[in-house]
């Protein structure tokens, strides 16, 4: 299977993130490691050595920005994101990018019971505080189900006693009374079977379209240890990756944490849409 060519004059970051994200790329190279370093040799082909060693040094320390699609598109909850002191803001990819949030709802249909959601206690999963947070939206959801409890009740009564009305309709003549009062019931009804099957079609439909820009998540299944949504220099939001997932960050050492961040000059650690500035903010 034929590796993506770089165009005329594209800068080797563009390509990496075009070739990392290439669904072709990714069928063939499944594993990260091994298509990020395929990349990397197609990316540095018609690069001087030491050029084409800063670049490969590079990506493996800090990561790199990709292209949004439907394959590395991951919403994460509310516990998985991590707060860095950035000034974060909602992205709606649906009003943003209606065709990739369709290509996303597609592929979400697809996988079907193949899609695992997270357990508590998996590898690169949120830690203990994070997971309070989550238990406190469980506890808000449990709240609003309990508030909805009644009417599922009264429904569910209503659905019975309709039962045993039908059982019992042979030889029944309804005086106007009830007439009226039935026509009105379905009118009821059919008012409330309209919001609940409207609601029923937001719920699947907004479904996970929301992620917050400028707020680095664990990355689920790499490749690497986190990511995060951005604008680029051109305004386009690219998720970045970054930090090195065999690696712990040990900041509360100050040796330790004062010698990386003069080793990757993190008093200037370049712009936000690139992997250092992400890597320098967690050091």
């Amino acid at each position: 299977m034929p590796i993506p060519s770089k165009n005329k004059d594209e800068d080797k970051n563009n390509f990496m993130s075009r070739c990392m994200s290439d669904s072709k790329m990714k069928q063939e190279y499944p594993d990260n490691k091994q298509r990020t370093a395929v990349c990397i040799s197609k990316a540095t082909e018609d690069c001087p050595c030491l050029e084409a060693a800063d670049f490969e040094l590079t990506v493996s320390l800090y990561g790199y920005e990709e292209e949004l699609t439907e394959e590395n598109f991951y919403s994460p909850s509310e516990a998985e994101y991590e707060d860095c002191g950035e000034e974060s803001e909602e992205w709606d990819v649906a009003e943003a990018k209606p065709g990739l949030w369709e290509n996303i709802r597609k592929k979400k249909e697809r996988e079907g019971k193949n899609y695992k959601p997270a357990k508590r206690g998996d590898k690169d999963r949120p830690d203990p505080e994070a997971w309070k947070k989550a238990q406190s939206i469980w506890d808000k959801i449990v709240s609003e189900y309990e508030e909805g409890q009644m009417q599922r009740e009264q429904l569910m009564k209503m659905h019975e006693q309709l039962s045993e009305i039908a059982s019992m309709l042979e030889g029944v003549k309804f005086e106007d009374w009830t007439k009226d009062m039935i026509s009105k019931a379905e009118i009821y009804i059919q008012n409330v079977y309209d919001f609940v099957e409207a609601r029923k079609g937001y719920a699947v439909e907004y479904q996970g379209r929301k992620v917050k820009l400028n707020k680095p998540f664990l990355t689920p299944d790499g490749p690497k240890k986190r990511s995060v949504y951005v604008k680029n220099d051109k305004g386009n939001v690219v998720k970045v990756n970054f930090g090195d997932p065999n690696m712990e960050i040990k900041k509360d050492n100050p040796t330790r944490r004062k010698s990386f961040r003069a080793r990757h000059n993190c008093a200037n650690p370049g712009p936000k849409w690139k992997a250092r500035y992400w890597s320098c903010k967690f050091w």
